[in-house]
């Protein structure tokens, strides 16, 4: 008995112990998802108050039975149970929780995405074209239904046409509203497309009023990559790509020019287009580290791109270094945010005379004039033959100048530094109320520097008999921006309450200088660095200056908006913008601009049971300002010439605001694979600002700026996407939009878009008059050759018996004009296709753009087979006729430049390195601009959105940026190119 005791007791020590050791077990583990280790993510004991979170590198521990369960929680993945069991060491890979309801970021603030009442369209860095994209708007290209963006040609120098909706005033304020960060006008030059995570494009008035008269025309908000707790992730980006000229529009051979009858010069250049340009290079390097320690959590980046255009002699260089830091303090009430950014681009910009040229230069002129036959050389004497630098040049012609000598005789550089940073804070005061302040500032500067270091022939009107000319023109431009609003968010029977109320200041200031002399000692060296050497300055003679200052800019303004969930399925909101500008009359300070919208949730009251169906419909007014400063008041300007101050245009007092209302509705779709989203909207612009024609007499000037009068648009968008199975998601974005003017100061209306010269001066193409729709090309319609004199013949367009199609009667009633064609497309198309092929993926993205047609000026002017352009190459389309020698304006030279393409196609192979010090790496390559389909003869059916206004004749800039006259394919304008780009990615 004594001995059973002794047993029972020893099993028992044996029992306590065994449920000591069971129940005292650590377990230790590690949490992370597909991108890493989780840091901060929650390891707790199922049914229990016993719970721990994970370090820097995912890792945890803590005391658990083999029969608990472990639930694992981390922000934005669906939670895990796991079974203890035996185990010591657990390992945990959580997964992204599709289902979670997404956020949206909106002007201050963010909001669910069930809950938005507007045209919103967000796009995540897994969305972007892929490839050399060197903007932040060619990520976006075709992706967003009504946003158009176009390149015209492939400069990589220049910038690209943004539209949103169409056309939204007359004045340069006609691009979106780009937000970085929360930073309203940022410059979205300064930041690299390898460092943007999301971007939000607002596209109706209701959403976009919040941002007034900046957002106008849109707004798209762009968030950068930040950093996250847990140890720093390195992360290496990079390109080498190669890029070659696509189509030319087709000219003679030198042996076609010759038999034709042209001037024979003995040199045989077989295209001078090959002559000036290259297969470009281009790399792209671009590093950054991410991170977190304590309460903060960081993001540096350094990207730098060395990028070639297809011309010879342009291109850029460009450093780009950005840091965002997030801190937070008093118990994660108060967070404080730096992000600030430094770019330095060094860019040889050219000379858009090449491009002309190039085309027409006689074929048979040899490239130096040590290769012409004796007996050419013979005609010019040894100084012409010393001043051209030894090239060969066709003296005497009107516009006949050797494209080789433009391009290697001249240094056409631009140097620009651009640095902003900002600053920004949120306090929770209260569970329900939150304030937010920031302050951002902006500087900008870049010196534009030509050398001509030889006599140039090309600008000898201006240069005289004098070697080399040298200028040097310096810009400055700077923002401040100042914001505070709080938001209120609270939850009451039924409905869930959020009010947002703020105030906005913005200034900004711009000034630039120059200074140009020639006559230099040494006509073949770039003096540009030595202006000392200049007898223009050594003799006082012929010494440009200039300096200008615009008057600062301010903007001051208030808002407010109210958010108001109702019944978990009835989304509305209402807001206000009350905004003064200093650009307008003392009168007209003060604008007040509402918005409001409704959402309902269909499936809530209609009983159906959809992954999502929703209508909303949207109203918003915002304003728009002019482009200019001070046209309220009188400017005046001092003269070197007359030793007197005279004003310098006339001012507008009255000038008031111009206002855009915009009613849009929709309709969000999705069920299973299909997600569709359709908006249609309404728009009305009031009073838009434009320069017009006054009474000399009155004003003292026959143009100033006034409201000139309305423009109603309407549109309609549709985007669809169907993920047929696991591996191949197409989907699909369609846009219209037409803008008509439906008031205008001048009511017989006006014609603009000059052609040019040689021959064909004030000779305008597009008309701008009430009850036309903008983009319309007006012209006389063409109706064959007549034999006797090679002119063309017009037709009777309005049947009266006569034809009348002199460029006087353009808006003469009796005149046979008419719409020619649309400079604006009708119907805008983006095509994507994502497949998924394991390791293998492929992305396919195609573009069209329907209904709108080019003016191809290159035809226009040289493809007459005018007598006296015999020493100039003649345009050799499948429209050549040989019978017309005179050369007039008509619907022979407006093309339907409708186009399909496949704009980007990229192929990208997972190399499956993950280990210890690498998480991921990835090779890529990548085609842009594959293959183009259209009827256009010219080198690129791109809508030309703005006219460049390249009047030829005089070799200068006209009607720069003149959005009154799209539609029109200049001389100047660069070729399209063809890259092919090979990527690594490698993360850390």
């Amino acid at each position: 008995m004594k001995n059973l005791m002794k047993f029972k007791n020893f099993l028992l020590a044996v029992f306590v112990l065994f449920a000591h050791a069971v129940i005292a077990q650590t377990i230790s583990g590690t949490v992370s998802s597909e991108d890493g280790p989780l840091p901060g993510a929650t390891v707790i004991v199922k049914g229990t108050n016993n719970g721990t979170t994970t370090d820097f590198d995912g890792n945890f521990s803590i005391e658990a039975s083999s029969s608990d369960v472990l639930v694992v929680s981390f922000v934005g993945f669906s939670s895990q149970e796991v079974s203890v069991g035996d185990n010591d060491q657990i390992t945990v890979n959580l997964q992204a929780d599709n289902e979670l309801e997404e956020v949206v970021i909106t002007g201050y603030g963010s909001q669910k995405e069930k809950e938005i009442t507007s045209a919103v369209t967000k796009i995540t860095a897994d969305e972007f074209n892929k490839g050399p994209i060197n903007t932040t708007a060619g990520l976006l290209e075709g992706k967003v239904a009504g946003l158009s963006i176009y390149s015209k040609g492939g400069n990589p120098n220049a910038g690209s046409t943004i539209r949103l909706r169409g056309i939204t005033s007359f004045g340069d304020n006609t691009s979106p509203l780009f937000v970085i960060d929360g930073v309203p006008g940022s410059s979205i030059d300064n930041v690299d497309p390898n460092d943007i995570e999301t971007i939000n494009v607002l596209k109706d008035g209701s959403a976009a009023a919040i941002y007034g008269s900046r957002g106008s025309s849109g707004v798209i908000i762009v968030t950068t990559k930040k950093g996250s707790q847990g140890r720093v992730k390195l992360s290496y980006n990079g390109q080498y790509g190669v890029s070659e000229k696509m189509n030319q529009i087709k000219i003679m051979t030198p042996a076609e020019f010759r038999a034709f009858g042209g001037a024979d010069l003995g040199g045989n250049v077989a295209n001078y287009a090959d002559e000036v340009t290259r297969q470009a290079a281009s790399s792209i390097h671009n590093i950054s580290a991410a991170g977190g320690f304590d309460n903060t959590t960081f993001r540096v980046s350094a990207n730098l791109r060395d990028v070639e255009g297809v011309v010879k002699r342009t291109g850029f260089t460009q450093a780009n270094f950005r840091a965002n830091i997030q801190t937070k303090a008093l118990n994660d009430k108060l967070t404080v945010g730096i992000n600030t950014s430094y770019t330095r681009r060094q860019a040889d910009l050219g000379n858009p005379s090449v491009l002309e040229f190039a085309n027409i230069f006689n074929p048979t002129a040899p490239i130096l004039f040590k290769d012409a036959p004796q007996q050419i050389q013979d005609y010019f004497t040894e100084e012409q033959i010393r001043r051209s630098g030894g090239y060969f040049q066709t003296l005497g012609l009107f516009r006949s100048f050797n494209p080789v000598a433009i391009q290697e005789q001249g240094v056409y550089k631009q140097d620009k530094n651009e640095f902003e940073y900002g600053f920004n804070l949120d306090y929770a005061l209260t569970d329900d109320l939150t304030i937010y302040a920031s302050a951002a500032n902006f500087r900008s500067s870049a010196e534009n520097r030509t050398s001509r270091s030889v006599y140039d022939y090309n600008t000898q009107a201006n240069l005289g008999d004098r070697p080399g000319r040298v200028s040097f023109n310096d810009f400055e431009n700077s923002y401040e921006n100042y914001q505070v609003y709080g938001t209120f968010a609270k939850q009451l029977s039924g409905i869930d309450l959020t009010v947002t109320a703020g105030y906005d200041y913005y200034q900004s200031n711009f000034f630039s200088k120059g200074i140009d002399a020639g006559d230099f000692p040494n006509e073949a060296i770039d003096w540009s660095f030595s202006l000392g050497s200049s007898e223009d300055l050594l003799t006082g003679n012929r010494i440009g200056l200039s300096s200008f200052k615009a008057p600062t800019s301010k903007l001051i303004a208030g808002f407010g908006r109210v958010n108001l969930v109702i019944d978990n399925g009835i989304y509305v909101n209402a807001g206000v913008r009350r905004e003064g500008s200093n650009k307008l009359g003392k009168e007209n300070y003060w604008g007040v601009f509402p918005s409001a919208g409704v959402g309902v949730d269909l499936n809530k009251y209609l009983g159906t049971s959809f992954d999502k169906l929703k209508v909303r419909v949207g109203y918003g007014t915002t304003g728009n300002l002019p482009s200019q400063n001070g046209l309220s008041q009188k400017i005046f300007t001092f003269s070197n010439a007359t030793q007197a101050t005279t004003q310098a245009r006339a001012a507008n007092p009255d000038l008031k605001w111009e206002e855009k209302t915009e009613i849009n509705f929709g309709v969000e779709y999705r069920n299973g694979p299909l997600d569709a989203t359709f908006d249609i909207y309404t728009r009305k612009i009031t009073d838009f600002i434009s320069e017009t024609e006054v009474d000399a007499a009155v004003y003292g000037f026959n143009r100033r700026f006034e409201n000139a009068g309305d423009i109603s648009a309407e549109g309609f968008e549709l985007s669809l996407s169907y993920e047929v199975n696991d591996q191949w998601t197409p989907s699909l974005v369609l846009s219209s939009n037409q803008s008509t003017i439906d008031k205008y100061t001048t009511k017989e209306g006006i014609t603009t878009g000059n052609l040019g010269s040689p021959g064909q001066n004030s000779t305008n193409m597009v008309l701008v008059k009430e009850g036309y729709a903008l983009g319309t090309i007006w012209g006389p319609v063409y109706d064959g050759v007549d034999a006797a004199t090679g002119k063309p013949k017009f037709k009777d367009v309005n049947g009266d018996g006569q034809i009348i199609a002199g460029q006087d009667k353009a808006l003469d009633p009796l005149g046979d004009f008419t719409k020619l064609g649309d400079g604006i497309p009708t119907l805008e198309i983006g095509f994507n296709n994502n497949v998924n092929l394991g390791r293998i993926q492929v992305n396919a993205f195609f573009q069209a753009a329907l209904g709108h047609s080019l003016v191809n000026t290159w035809r226009a002017f040289f493809e007459p087979r005018i007598g006296s352009q015999f020493a100039y190459n003649f345009i050799n389309t499948k429209y050549a006729d040989d019978n017309l020698k005179a050369a007039a304006f008509s619907s022979l030279y407006v093309e339907k430049a409708d186009y399909f393409k496949l704009a980007n196609l990229t192929v990208s192979y997972d190399l499956g390195i993950a280990g210890n010090t690498i998480s991921s790496a990835s090779v890529s390559l990548n085609v842009r601009n594959a293959f183009v389909i259209t009827d256009y003869t010219g080198a690129d059916p791109t809508p030309s959105i703005v006219d460049g206004g390249y009047d030829a004749g005089g070799g200068s800039l006209s009607n720069t940026g003149n959005i009154l006259a799209p539609g029109i394919d200049r001389r100047n304008n660069y070729f399209d190119s063809r890259s092919f780009t090979l990527g690594l990615n490698i993360n850390f």
